[in-house]
C-alpha cells in the first residue's frame, strides 16, 4: 500500500518540473497549461467517491489491480502523445485508475490497522510515504526534463505500476466485498465530476471572461446546477448512494474533509508557484530545481514523524492545528520572494517551515476522517477523503492561479512573474489560517490520536 501510494503521490507533482518544456513541446497557453494539473486532479477527485464504492462492493483487491492497470496504460499513451488535448486526455483517464486504487488502498490499509498503537504507527508511514512521493516527484520530475525528456514524466509511472501490481497480487488477501448491496451510483459520479470541471472552467476562463460576464455567470450558474442534481440524486437514488448524506453527520468526518481541502488547495498551488517561481524567476535548471525541493521532502517526513511521536500526548485538534499553523507561517514566508532573491534566501526557511506543518497535518486528517466509520463505509470515507483533498487541489490552483495572472497581467518578465507567484502564496497562508478556524469550531472535542482508534474500533464493531 505505500508503493501504491507513493506511486499516486509522485505523479500529483512530477510533472510540475516539466510544465514550461510540456507547454512549448505541446502548444499550450499559459493558462491552459494547468490543464495539465487539473485533467488528473478532477477526474481523481470527481470519481473518487465511486471507486471506493466500488472497493467496498466488489472487493479491495480487484479493484485496486484494475486500478493500478488503468493508471499504467494511460501513463503509457501520455508519454507518447503528440499534442495537448491527447496529453490532457491521458492524464483524466489517469486520474480515473487513480481514483479507482487509492481508495481501495487506503481501505485495506485501514481494515488491515483497525485500532491501537500500531494503527497509528501505519497512518504515520502511509502519510510519510504519501508526502515523500509527493515531494520527490519534484526531484524525479527535475531529473527527468533534464536529461531525458519531459515524456519521461509519464513513463516513469509504467515500471511503478507493474510492480505494485506484482506486489499486491501475491502480498494483498482477496475479499469478496459487499455484493449483495445495490449497485453503485454512476449517475452521481458523473454529476460530481462534470459539475467540478464545469467549476473549475468557469474559474480558470475569468482570464479571458469578467466574473460577471454573460460567459461566467452561465458556466458556473451550470456547474452549480449540477452539483445540486448530485446532492438531490444522492438523497433520492434507489440505487446505492455514492456518500450517504448522513455520514456528514459525523463531527470527525465532516471536520477532517472541510480541512483537508482547503490543505489541497493551498499545498497543490505551493508546488506549482515554487517550481515556477525556480525555473522562471531565478533561472534554475529542471534538475537542480528538483534538488532544491528536497529540503521540502525531508521536512515532510520529520513533520509526520513528529506527529507520530506527539499523538499520544497532543489532541488531534491541538496537532491539526499546530501545523496548519506553521504551514500558514512557511506560506507567508513564501509571499516575501523577490525577482533578484536567491534559493538560501527567499525558497530554504520557508520550505522547511511548510513540509513540517504539512507533514503534522497528513496523518491527523486520515485518521479523524476515518474514526468511527463503519467497516462497509470504509471505503466510502477513505475515497471522500482523498476526493476532498483532490477537488481542493484543483480549485485552489485555478482561483490562485487565476489571481496569479491577473497580477502579472500577462507580462512574463521575471519582476512580474514573482509578484503574481507571491501573490499565490499569501493568498495560500490565507487558506491555511481558514483551515485553522475550522479546526476550532468543527473539531470542538479535543481527541488523541489513541481515542480515535478506539472510536474507529467500536464503530466497525457496530
Amino acid at each position: 500500500m505505500a508503493v501504491v501510494q507513493f506511486m499516486v503521490s509522485l505523479d500529483l507533482s512530477v510533472v510540475n518540473l516539466g510544465l514550461p518544456q510540456i507547454g512549448a513541446a505541446l502548444g499550450f497557453s499559459e493558462v491552459g497549461l494547468t490543464w495539465v494539473i487539473h485533467a488528473y486532479a478532477l477526474t481523481f477527485g470527481g470519481l473518487l467517491l465511486l471507486g471506493g464504492k466500488l472497493a467496498d462492493r466488489y472487493g479491495r483487491k480487484r479493484v485496486l489491480l484494475s486500478g493500478l492497470a488503468l493508471f499504467g496504460l494511460a501513463s503509457l499513451a501520455g508519454g507518447f502523445a503528440q499534442d495537448a488535448g491527447q496529453l490532457v486526455a491521458a492524464r483524466a483517464v489517469q486520474g480515473i485508475g487513480a481514483a479507482a486504487l487509492a481508495p481501495a488502498a487506503l481501505s485495506l490499509l485501514t481494515s488491515t490497522f483497525p485500532s491501537g498503537r500500531e494503527r497509528a504507527r501505519a497512518f504515520g508511514v502511509w502519510s510519510a510515504v504519501n508526502a515523500a512521493g509527493g515531494a520527490l516527484g519534484v526531484l524525479i520530475g527535475g531529473l527527468l526534463t533534464e536529461y531525458a525528456s519531459w515524456r519521461w514524466l509519464m513513463f516513469v509511472n509504467v515500471p511503478m505500476a507493474i510492480g505494485a501490481l506484482v506486489m499486491a497480487w501475491r502480498s494483498v488477501r482477496s475479499d469478496a466485498g459487499s455484493g449483495d448491496r445495490g449497485r453503485p451510483d454512476v449517475l452521481g459520479a458523473v454529476l460530481a465530476t462534470s459539475g467540478m470541471v464545469l467549476l473549475v472552467f468557469g474559474v480558470v476562463r475569468t482570464d479571458r471572461h469578467a466574473w460577471g460576464s454573460a460567459a461566467t455567470l452561465t458556466t458556473l450558474g451550470i456547474a452549480v446546477a449540477l452539483l445540486a442534481a448530485f446532492v438531490h440524486v444522492e438523497r433520492t437514488t434507489t440505487r446505492d448512494p455514492l456518500i450517504r448524506l448522513g455520514l456528514f453527520a459525523n463531527r470527525a468526518v465532516a471536520g477532517a474533509n472541510s480541512y483537508n481541502l482547503l490543505l489541497g488547495a493551498a499545498m497543490a498551488s505551493s508546488f506549482y508557484f515554487a517550481s515556477l517561481y525556480l525555473q522562471r524567476v531565478l533561472g534554475t535548471g529542471p534538475a537542480r530545481t528538483g534538488i532544491e525541493f528536497l529540503p521540502f521532502a525531508f521536512g515532510v517526513v520529520v513533520g509526520a514523524v513528529l506527529a507520530i511521536k506527539l499523538g499520544n500526548r497532543f489532541s488531534t485538534r491541538a496537532l491539526l492545528v499546530i501545523g496548519g499553523l506553521l504551514t500558514s507561517a512557511g506560506f507567508a514566508w513564501f509571499g516575501l520572494i523577490s525577482a533578484d532573491g536567491s534559493f538560501h534566501a527567499d525558497f530554504l526557511g520557508p520550505s522547511i517551515v511548510t513540509s513540517i506543518g504539512f507533514g503534522i497535518c497528513l496523518g491527523q486528517v486520515v485518521s479523524l476522517a476515518t474514526a468511527g466509520v463503519p467497516a462497509h463505509e470504509s471505503g466510502t470515507a477513505s475515497g471522500l477523503l482523498a476526493s476532498s483533498r483532490q477537488i481542493g487541489a484543483s480549485l485552489g490552483l485555478a482561483a490562485l492561479g487565476t489571481a496569479a495572472h491577473r497580477r502579472t497581467g500577462g507580462v512574463a518578465t521575471p519582476e512580474a512573474l514573482n509578484d503574481g507567484y507571491a501573490l499565490g502564496m499569501t493568498l495560500g497562508a490565507a487558506l491555511l489560517l481558514g483551515a485553522v478556524l475550522l479546526a476550532f469550531t468543527i473539531l470542538r472535542h479535543p481527541t488523541t490520536t489513541t481515542d480515535l482508534a478506539l472510536t474507529s474500533a467500536r464503530g466497525r464493531d457496530e
